[in-house]
């Protein structure tokens, strides 16, 4: 242990001490000294934390503090009982700072015990408590704010996590003090209780043991027990004020000082007002004007004072703003900054911004939130923060997705509708707006809440407006998804995965593949939908072949027969696939059509009218598979697959095609069709 945490459980051992050991007058005229001295030193410590989570330490130091307090009564009272002397220090507070007079001292007493009992103590208390309370009540909305403010890149996640330590730093300590103001309320009534065993002691003990008579037991006595509760109450006086000031303390810039200077003083015209009524009452009531003037005069200076400097901060304040425009227009530093790009942005007209708007119950930011969960558990990949911008450019109800500038998806959502879509039965129209959904562009209605009704008895499917948006932003970045990952996010997932696997990370990068290679096969498996989320399992596979070959498309493939059982069940439903075979015909063909390069790279090469002849093979198809409710899914050989893929992208990019090699042996495999040419 250090010195300082020794030293700090030895003073606790000592107040301890204090009150079973008798202590010689001397040293209780320094550790009373030494009361007020620490007293003052938190009160004004109080008063310059800017917030309260500055003095976090405070609740306890209210505690060692109170027991300090309570082990010198224990000691003085000890003294004056058994010697009738409480040492300098009491005796001072007891003849000269009350003049001798027990009645006043007494008096002074009490007043100084209703002032901090019943005025800061109780108030200080119910401040207390009440934040507590509502600090708790709170920590849900904030926790909320600061993963609203993360996701739309307002903060980082250092910041974010200091904000969230800070929230829970601010329930604890409130928590504290609400207990520890008890503590201040228990001295108070202890004060009293003290007093009054040590004037009442004293005078039985001045009479029957030190010889006194009934005069200068009750006048000896009565001085120093009551010099003994003013000397106790001033600190306490001072806690007492230290704990009202750090509980209704609120979040600011300055310290208590400032504060009050800034605030208070922030209308110096009202200075004029104030100086104009006290003048008044000099000239009209018997105060006179020898009392009111030179306040009158002082408050009026003030005020001219504070509105000269005023102005002049504010002249300055402009100043600096028109050179700091001027630097940044004609910086080069600052005019490159411009261009920088957001990866995705979300732009809304102003008829939407309720939906980001928490306080308006809007819930977008949430949803964000969870999109981006979705893409790490699903496809493995960190998709960047999508700030929103409100845009006046846009039609109120319009929203618009950008990818590093450039829109890639818009749409249109009434907050006061719900879009309502047919689950493809023939039934009576419903009354709405007519659209199309832009996520998987099926025809939809948006209905007010009577039609909202109408249609959940008719059978169609109803979804609110954040959902709406949520779904066709999932919909848009899962097939951009590939161009989200570049290189720096691929250096993140291997560094990322160093840290588990560091072994296999070393044998592959950068000794056989270099990152961008990685980041190419990594894009070619994200732009089928195949999660990457298994990165080791793709890296093995990647180290095993690439002493062989270093082409991206020819490695890719590999790692897509390392993940037959990850592609197996994200295709079949209950053990069973049903898929569309690529016939002999088209294998042939397309076997044929492949070349090689002198580098090695291989690539397609076919006739036009052949390459239109699978095409429009392709797309009836699909089109039959389609319109009988199902999804269409193509079955080929292993060295043809990425060929035909080529061909099912002109038609239906979102269509996938797999090799045998890609499925487990024990899946049940349907054909729906044949494609041949």
């Amino acid at each position: 242990m250090k010195i300082k945490d020794i030293s700090v459980l030895i003073v606790v051992i000592l107040i301890v001490g204090m009150m079973i050991i008798p202590l010689p007058t001397l040293l209780l005229d320094f550790l009373l000294i030494i009361n007020i001295s620490i007293s003052l030193m938190i009160l004004l410590v109080a008063m310059n934390a800017k917030e309260p989570l500055e003095f976090s330490i405070f609740p306890t130091a209210l505690l060692l503090t109170t027991m300090f307090r309570l082990a010198l009564n224990v000691s003085t009272t000890r003294s004056i009982l058994s010697k009738a002397d409480g040492g300098k220090v009491i005796e001072t507070f007891g003849s000269f700072v009350i003049g001798g007079n027990p009645v006043v001292g007494f008096v002074v007493f009490l007043i100084l015990v209703v002032i901090q009992f019943i005025v800061i103590t109780k108030g200080s208390e119910r401040v207390a408590e009440v934040a507590a309370r509502f600090t708790l009540d709170a920590m849900p909305g904030k926790q909320m704010s600061i993963d609203a403010d993360m996701n739309a890149g307002l903060i980082s996640e250092h910041e974010a996590r200091e904000r969230r330590r800070k929230v829970e730093q601010e329930s604890d300590f409130y928590g504290a003090m609400d207990g520890a103001s008890k503590f201040v309320k228990g001295d108070a009534i202890a004060g009293i209780i003290i007093l009054m065993i040590n004037v009442i002691g004293g005078f039985i003990i001045g009479i029957a043991i030190h010889g006194m008579g009934f005069a200068e037991a009750a006048s000896t006595f009565t001085l120093l027990s009551v010099g003994d509760g003013l000397v106790s109450q001033v600190p306490a006086l001072l806690i007492s004020t230290a704990t009202g000031i750090t509980v209704t303390r609120a979040a600011s810039d300055g310290n208590l000082g400032s504060d009050i200077m800034n605030q208070i003083f922030n209308y110096p015209k009202l200075l004029y007002i104030v100086a104009g009524t006290i003048l008044t009452f000099g000239l009209f009531t018997p105060i006179g004007l020898l009392l009111t003037v030179p306040v009158a005069g002082v408050l009026a200076y003030g005020g001219y004072t504070i509105q000269k400097t005023r102005k002049q901060e504010d002249f300055h304040q402009e100043q600096a703003a028109l050179e700091k425009t001027e630097e940044d227009i004609s910086s080069p530093e600052k005019v490159i900054n411009l261009l920088q790009l957001d990866p995705l942005e979300l732009e809304i007209g102003y008829g939407l911004i309720p939906l980001a708007d928490q306080k308006q119950g809007g819930d977008i930011l949430d949803r964000i939130v969870m999109i981006r969960r979705q893409f790490a558990i699903e496809l493995g990949l960190v998709i960047p923060t999508i700030r929103i911008r409100d845009n006046l450019q846009l039609q109120p109800n319009e929203y618009v997705l950008k990818f590093r500038g450039n829109r890639i998806a818009s749409g249109e959502v009434y907050l006061d509708h719900f879009l309502a879509m047919n689950q493809g039965f023939e039934e009576e129209g419903i009354e709405g707006i007519q659209v199309i959904e832009p996520a998987f562009g099926l025809p939809a209605v948006w209905v007010n809440m009577e039609e909202k009704q109408k249609a959940e008895l008719m059978g169609y499917m109803i979804v609110d407006p954040p959902s709406v948006i949520a779904t066709h932003l999932t919909e848009v970045i899962k097939r951009h998804a590939h161009e989200l990952l570049r290189r720096e996010e691929t250096k993140e997932l291997i560094e990322n995965l160093k840290v588990s696997h560091p072994n296999l990370v070393d044998e592959l990068v950068p000794n056989l593949l270099p990152v961008g290679e990685i980041q190419k096969v990594l894009q070619n498996l994200l732009r089928e939908q195949v999660s990457i989320r298994d990165l080791a399992a793709i890296f093995e596979t990647l180290a095993d072949f690439s002493i062989y070959t270093k082409e991206p498309k020819i490695l890719t493939e590999y790692v897509r027969q390392s993940l037959t059982r990850q592609i197996t069940q994200q295709f079949a439903e209950e053990g069973v696939i049903h898929v569309l075979t690529a016939g002999a015909t088209l294998e042939k063909g397309i076997s044929d059509s492949i070349q090689q390069t002198e580098t090695g790279v291989h690539y397609l090469s076919m006739d036009p009218q052949t390459s239109r002849k699978i095409t429009e093979e392709l797309r009836d198809q699909i089109e039959r598979v389609i319109k009988t409710g199902g999804q269409p899914i193509f079955l080929t050989s292993p060295s043809i697959r990425m060929y035909l893929k080529q061909f099912v992208d002109k038609v239906l990019p979102t269509a996938p095609v797999l090799a045998y090699t890609e499925l487990e042996p024990e899946i049940e495999i349907q054909n729906i069709g044949v494609v041949n040419i």
